[in-house]
């Protein structure tokens, strides 16, 4: 019998976590703290987090995460970040160096491009994380508003976050088949990629200075 109510304990958490991540809108900011919104659905069931950390579902999300929990429906907490539109970022092509870090740093895979070629953002898989502009070496990244004024769950439909949460089940597949075994970085190989990236770096800040010269 024990058994059996410890399976029915081990049912009920299991059921209460798929709950909690699926009143969050998966845009994997890691604004909450957190890697991503499962990690964060998985700190609120462990009563370790607040229900007030997720400023993509806004107010609305806080009250859906209460409901589940029975805690208060308190503001969303501003060290956080604070409820707004959804937003898409969009790269400024003409200033793009081909760097890759944004491509890395997308937990959607909404950014197409590769190695020293021009990047763009696929808006329909885009969840406005942010995560790609703080790591853009050339400052070509901006975000642009796609909720019409709509701000927190109003901006997202269940679809949507359904969505984004499976291109990010993905994407971490992905990444744990591409992991190669760890080596030792060679000092020479890290110079000789900060020589690129440098070369790069100062080839934009050229044409940002003088924009009639074809550098």
């Amino acid at each position: 019998m024990s058994g059996s109510g410890q399976g029915r304990r081990g049912g009920s958490a299991d059921l209460l976590l798929a709950r909690l991540e699926a009143a969050l809108p998966q845009t994997q900011c890691t604004r909450c703290g957190f890697p991503d919104c499962a990690g964060y659905a998985r700190a609120i069931a462990s009563e370790s987090a607040p229900i007030n950390q997720c400023p993509p579902g806004g107010i609305e999300g806080v009250r859906r995460l209460a409901a589940l929990t029975g805690q208060p429906a308190e503001p969303l907490n501003p060290a956080h970040g604070h409820e707004g539109p959804r937003t898409l970022a969009v790269i400024d092509e003409a200033w793009c160096i081909g760097c890759t870090l944004c491509i890395q740093a997308c937990p959607t895979d909404a950014i197409l491009g590769a190695n020293k070629y021009m990047h763009t953002v696929i808006a329909a898989h885009c969840t406005g994380c942010e995560l790609c502009v703080p790591v853009c070496p050339v400052d070509c990244i901006g975000l642009e508003e796609a909720s019409a004024g709509a701000t927190g769950w109003a901006a997202w439909s269940p679809a949507q976050a359904d969505a984004a949460r499976l291109r990010y089940a993905q994407r971490q597949t992905r990444l744990a088949r591409q992991a190669p075994p760890a080596r030792p970085v060679v000092p020479d190989e890290a110079a000789a990629k900060q020589s690129v990236i440098a070369a790069a770096l100062a080839r934009a800040r050229a044409r940002r200075s003088y924009p009639e010269n074809d550098l």
